[in-house]
């Protein structure tokens, strides 16, 4: 008689796992009814965790996919991911690929230079003007939202922009990642995509504070 509740327990167990689904736009953001309003809500998160923590996810949202006016964002979740990019954008292949073009002698992006580092608000690639290359000289280059990214020697919208980090004349960057003020999780583009790089980092990060509750 034992055997046979733990066989039927299975397909139970089946079941809920196959109940976690995923953005179709991005299928690392899992959606899960909102525990404490599911029926009319949902919760969206990095982790596949059951039960969800609403600590830890995105946000919630109404419908499915989240619009903008959709989506209620976990301010404690935007303020783990701003600092999970401080600590770790600078490593992040993309920004330093980016970076390296920016110093090329063909290379174009936006940025402000040193000499007028004190002029823009906020962080200094989000108040940039635009430029060809570094000219020797260094500036900023912009961490963007992979929802919506910018055509080449173009900037993306400031929504669309995570932050920005400062480089040298050779491409190499020499400064600290500075959150832009600007940036929305979630706009009619899409919501926040990051490298794989920086999701995996921003992924370990959570399953750390998931383990501390």
């Amino acid at each position: 008689m034992m055997l046979m509740s733990r066989f039927r327990a299975l397909p139970q167990l089946r079941s809920a796992v196959r109940a976690v689904s995923s953005l179709a736009s991005n299928p690392s953001i899992k959606v899960f009814p909102d525990p404490s309003r599911p029926t009319t809500h949902h919760l969206l998160s990095y982790l596949d965790t059951i039960p969800p923590s609403p600590a830890l996810a995105i946000g919630t949202t109404t419908t499915v996919p989240p619009s903008p006016n959709s989506l209620q964002v976990n301010h404690r979740f935007l303020s783990i991911l701003n600092e999970v990019l401080k600590k770790h954008a600078a490593d992040d292949p993309d920004l330093q690929s980016q970076a390296k073009a920016f110093a090329s002698p063909g290379g174009f992006t936006f940025i402000q230079s040193r000499n007028r580092r004190g002029s823009g608000t906020g962080a200094g690639g989000a108040s940039a003007e635009g430029g060809a290359g570094g000219a020797g000289v260094g500036g900023w280059v912009h961490l963007s939202d992979a929802r919506n990214p910018p055509d080449f020697g173009r900037i993306a919208w400031p929504e669309d922009i995570l932050g920005s980090i400062e480089v040298d004349g050779q491409g190499n960057i020499v400064g600290n990642f500075q959150a832009s003020g600007t940036y929305r999780i979630i706009t009619n583009e899409g919501i926040l995509g990051l490298s794989p790089f920086l999701r995996d980092k921003l992924i370990a990060r959570l399953r750390e504070e998931e383990r501390k509750a």
